[in-house]
């Protein structure tokens, strides 16, 4: 499996076929466990992720961190990436053609780790994933459906974005709350 990755690292570096290529200082492919059991899929790095190629290293990676360490859950031992791999403009939101142009690399992350559970970070990616897996009736806005469990082959569990406590200190405990749901599935 790590040649496969590797192969799929090459591909992400080497790709120029969206605008958001143009820009770019790294990639971010994803950081964690080929292992893991639980997948984190934000929307798109910050301007510290382009600057480093580590998902989730700025405020919202440091609050997810917190998150993590809340559930009783090891970075080390989860799966954290992005549905696109280049930053967008000025943290803009990625566009629907960046997402379907870089769809191919999530979809062989996803297919090359087989979490068990994937848990997609704000609402771009709880899209994208509950598209993916069959549950397109069930898509709501994010504050509804936030912390549901939805159970298939995978089990997709939505989160607000992290940044979303940045911004509102009380959404801290919300997503405290919701990652609590995370224990039962870390062993």
């Amino acid at each position: 499996m790590e040649d496969k990755f590797k192969t799929l690292e090459e591909e992400i570096l080497a790709c120029k076929e969206c605008i958001l290529c143009e820009k770019r200082l790294a990639p971010v492919i994803g950081q964690g466990s080929l292992k893991a059991k639980i997948m984190f899929i934000g929307e798109a790095p910050g301007a510290k992720e382009d600057a480093t190629g580590i998902p989730f290293c700025g405020r919202s990676g440091k609050f997810l961190d917190e998150l993590l360490l809340s559930a009783g859950i090891d970075r080390d031992k989860v799966y954290i990436c992005n549905i696109v791999k280049c930053r967008p403009p000025e943290n803009r939101d990625p566009e629907v053609k960046e997402i379907e142009t870089c769809s191919r690399f999530i979809e062989k992350q996803i297919e090359l780790i087989s979490p068990k559970v994937i848990c997609p970070l704000g609402r771009l990616s709880m899209k994208f994933v509950m598209d993916k897996f069959g549950f397109s009736d069930e898509i709501d806005v994010i504050g509804k459906i936030h912390g549901k469990v939805f159970e298939g082959k995978e089990t997709i569990i939505p989160f607000y974005h992290p940044a979303v406590a940045l911004y509102n200190p009380n959404m801290k405990s919300v997503l405290k709350k919701d990652f609590e749901i995370l224990k039962k599935y870390a062993d």
